[in-house]
């Protein structure tokens, strides 16, 4: 591959991402505010830089994977970003935030006549590793088609296109995310009322889990072994990224009107969760 790719945010789903790039071929300048997370990707060829503006290339690709609004906004608004980007530039943003900051984010790349697109990512560290994620991207579509390689590149095994507006793509994760947390809450529940009724978790799980029963999907699956290994646990506990959706999932929500009383449901049963920690 002859074009350097940027890449800001080597978190537990960043290093993998960007590891897929390299072994595929692509030149990277990595930078993560924590700089030892990056010695990984050097080892494999990548440069490191130490600033955010530093990792960008003049009408080039950068890729950011980061927390949430704050943070995607702080690097896109940091010294020279945008300028540096410029003219042909594409932001390809990976995280999970919200539609209406993935929509002022657009509007800030319109300004200097670059490009944000967004593709957040459906799976984890060993997802990407396998290269089994699914990504729902939208954005203008020449910057679509020079960004499908990498999406395939990173670990995408699925790509579905939302179309050219921009938030769209952020939707579906935020709504697949809720679907998640409302599953991994659901199975803590079912399985926690059958060990306590004396019947074996484990087999109960592996019956309804097992095709071509009711719930053959990896979610279940998943979430399922862990929680069978300790019924009494949260499925999510100490992980912030399912309150942090499922708060992003009502906001949006409430923004059009929205009611969410399972969703609120569940930030109570989250933060509950997480006040026992």
């Amino acid at each position: 591959m002859s074009e350097t790719i940027g890449f800001i945010g080597l978190g537990n789903l960043g290093l993998p991402l960007a590891s897929n790039l390299l072994n595929a071929g692509y030149a990277l300048r990595v930078y993560n505010r924590t700089a030892s997370k990056a010695e990984p990707l050097v080892a494999q060829g990548a440069q490191q830089v130490s600033r955010p503006v530093d990792a960008v290339t003049s009408g080039g690709i950068v890729v950011t994977n980061l927390w949430g609004d704050a943070s995607v906004e702080s690097i896109v608004t940091s010294d020279g970003f945008l300028e540096q980007l410029g003219s042909g530039g594409i932001h390809l943003a990976t995280s999970t935030i919200s539609p209406a900051m993935a929509k002022k984010l657009a509007a800030m790349h319109a300004q200097h006549g670059s490009v944000y697109v967004e593709a957040p990512i459906f799976g984890g560290s060993e997802a990407a590793v396998a290269q089994q994620l699914w990504i729902p991207f939208a954005g203008p579509q020449i910057a679509k088609e020079r960004v499908r390689p990498l999406l395939r590149a990173i670990g995408g095994q699925g790509i579905v296109d939302f179309g050219e507006e921009v938030g769209a793509a952020t939707l579906v994760k935020l709504v697949g995310n809720f679907l998640i947390v409302s599953a991994g809450q659901s199975l803590r529940e079912a399985l926690s009322i059958a060990e306590n009724n004396g019947v074996d978790p484990k087999a109960v799980l592996d019956m309804l889990t097992t095709a071509p029963t009711l719930f053959p999907t990896p979610i279940y699956q998943r979430h399922g072994k862990r929680i069978v290994e300790d019924t009494k646990a949260a499925p999510f506990r100490q992980n912030k990224v399912p309150m942090k959706d499922v708060d992003l999932f009502k906001t949006t929500a409430q923004q059009v009107g929205s009611s969410t009383p399972i969703a609120s449901l569940l930030s109570d049963l989250l933060r509950s969760d997480e006040a026992r920690v």
